[in-house]
């Protein structure tokens, strides 16, 4: 699908420019890549498929857990447009770092994770859209907590991947296929 505006997106944000020089070479494998400290680029299919899954729009508030090298990061920022914000958590300090250097600056903030098992952002919130890239146990409540009144959230728990959609104080919760990624902390 050569018109698809998340392929479209992810071509724009060349994941190369967030990739360690040990394994940017490789960056065209379907897989995930390591970027250090544990933590991996995620692989491309599985990028696109969660992005499809958030639904994103222009002008969106987008918050993305567990950020890494802030690739995801990019990719939202280019499918929601100039007006967008997206506000990048990360826990390992020098991924923040490296991802604040790559990142557009202008749409993308990258924020050290908060301590004492504080997850998100909740002071910057509601946001329209959450999209977590590490795996949980069970439904991350305090993520919930942080969607807009019609609010999608994108995250694996349980070795699945589930899509919540926030209607008032309802939660919409649908399962999508098995994945694998590093633990939520």
């Amino acid at each position: 699908m050569p018109d698809d505006p998340v392929l479209r997106a992810m071509r724009a944000q060349d994941r190369r420019r967030f990739l360690p020089a040990d394994v940017v070479d490789e960056y065209q494998r379907d897989e995930p890549l390591p970027i250090g400290f544990g933590q991996t680029n995620s692989q491309p299919s599985t990028v696109a498929r969660m992005l499809t899954l958030l639904e994103t729009f222009q002008g969106m508030r987008v918050l993305d857990v567990g950020s890494g090298s802030g690739w995801t990061s990019a990719i939202l920022a280019e499918l929601g447009g100039p007006d967008t914000r997206v506000f990048a958590v990360e826990l390992v300090p020098e991924l923040v770092e490296r991802s604040r250097a790559v990142v557009p600056a202008h749409r993308v903030s990258v924020h050290r994770a908060e301590p004492g098992g504080v997850l998100g952002l909740p002071g910057y919130g509601p946001f329209d859209r959450i999209l977590v890239s590490a795996m949980a146990d069970s439904m991350p409540e305090q993520l919930t907590d942080q969607l807009a009144d019609g609010g999608v959230m994108v995250a694996p728990w349980a070795d699945v991947m589930h899509r919540v959609r926030r209607s008032g104080g309802e939660l919409e919760v649908s399962a999508h296929d098995g994945y694998r990624f590093v633990p939520l902390r």
